[in-house]
């Protein structure tokens, strides 16, 4: 069973429905994956090993205008460590460009935070009545510190609302496979 993502509600027992509070921007897609035992984290690897180019050219782009700023580089979001085991990553590791936040079978919460912005991302696993597939929701909230936050938020608030679901997209893909499963 696969699904195309769809613009979704945060999910109410998430563990990011905590930090909805004072949001400046937030939003959350949903997708069907048949894919039931993997975790949340596995889904997240899954969907950022397969990135799709345009998303890593617009990240390399991204970054090399930021820096002008003064901006930190994230990286691309396909550069997770594929050899790395899933049983060692602990809060504070890097995933890729993102911190891990907290990590637990059914939700992994990512993020990064500095002087002009804290996002942080849900991956959230809910399996369906049947067992057959989970229902997996990426949620965003970003908060905004400042008026350079601000400015940096008017270009990628829609482009977000691209970039999210064509990552999710990937987890319903038949062609699945995290870490060389």
């Amino acid at each position: 069973m696969h699904s195309s993502p769809s613009e979704a509600t945060v999910p109410v027992n998430s563990r990011i429905a905590n930090r909805l509070s004072g949001a400046s921007f937030y939003d959350a897609w949903r997708v069907t994956s048949s894919q039931h035992e993997r975790s949340a984290l596995e889904h997240f690897l899954a969907a950022a090993q397969k990135t799709p180019r345009w998303v890593n050219l617009a990240m390399t782009a991204r970054n090399r205008l930021v820096q002008l700023a003064g901006l930190k580089n994230l990286g691309t979001l396909s550069a997770v460590d594929r050899a790395r085991p899933l049983d060692s990553y602990s809060p504070g590791d890097r995933v890729g460009i993102f911190t891990l936040f907290e990590n637990s079978f059914d939700e992994v919460l990512l993020g990064d935070c500095d002087k002009h912005l804290d996002v942080v991302l849900s991956v959230h696993r809910r399996p369906l009545e049947d067992q057959s597939a989970v229902e997996i929701t990426l949620t965003t909230v970003v908060h905004v510190k400042n008026w350079l936050g601000r400015l940096y938020m008017l270009p990628v608030t829609p482009a977000h609302r691209r970039i999210a679901p064509a990552v999710l997209a990937s987890i319903a893909s038949p062609r699945e496979s995290v870490l060389g499963v």
